[in-house]
């Protein structure tokens, strides 16, 4: 039986594109975003690109004011503090859960994805490390069992490629480096059905990858 996939809608291909283009910074921290400049670019209506841009909001990449157009959202301190200790409270609790609940089918997606990430490495492939990495977290949401919290992570996603680009950009393979082996520790936690553990590697990641974003951003490390 072959099920039904609905094609993703004009509105949600117009806000991908923009937000690749903010996650990947070709699109800056607080800048314009020209309704009509890119309407034309894309070929598309205003109000295609006004629906875009009001999914983005909800992603926390775009902030609209009256008056005034579109902005990126600026990619400052608060920001990236505020997103990583959101992101290690929901993780954590998600974490938990499938610690105490992984069938052998979760873990043989999880190596599967590990073992991939680590391919994409060698190859020096960034953007489908950024991807799998993702990929890997999305993986790791299977017993969430909450739909507040998975519905919060999703629109956190662009927010998260969004500063691990920064991060990669700025630290380089070190980066790639530490994002893999938070991955291996994860899925030995995992696999040990260590709850303490996997709580101490995912805080212990979020306050790494904080620190690496800040970094890149220009704010002193000894205050991440």
């Amino acid at each position: 039986m072959t099920l039904f996939k609905p094609r993703e809608t004009l509105t949600e291909q117009v806000a991908r594109h923009i937000e690749n283009r903010i996650a990947f910074g070709q699109l800056r921290s607080g800048e314009r975003i020209y309704e009509s400049a890119m309407a034309k670019q894309m070929d598309v209506s205003h109000g295609s690109i006004r629906e875009g841009l009001l999914l983005l909001e909800k992603r926390h990449l775009v902030q609209n004011v009256p008056r005034k157009g579109a902005f990126v959202t600026p990619l400052d301190e608060f920001f990236v503090r505020s997103l990583y200790e959101v992101l290690q409270l929901y993780l954590t609790h998600t974490g938990r859960k499938l610690v105490r609940q992984w069938q052998q089918a979760d873990m043989d997606k999880l190596e599967s994805l590990y073992q991939r990430m680590k391919d994409s490495h060698d190859r020096n492939d960034l953007m489908v490390f950024l991807e799998l990495g993702i990929e890997y977290t999305q993986a790791s949401l299977t017993y969430a069992d909450n739909y507040f919290i998975v519905s919060a992570i999703q629109d956190l996603w662009p927010s998260a490629k969004r500063c691990a680009f920064v991060a990669f950009q700025s630290g380089g393979n070190q980066v790639l480096e530490d994002n893999l082996e938070h991955v291996r520790a994860s899925i030995e936690a995992i696999r040990d059905r260590d709850e303490e553990r996997m709580t101490e590697i995912l805080a212990g990641y979020a306050r790494q990858q904080c620190r690496q974003v800040l970094l890149a951003i220009g704010t002193t490390p000894a205050t991440a």
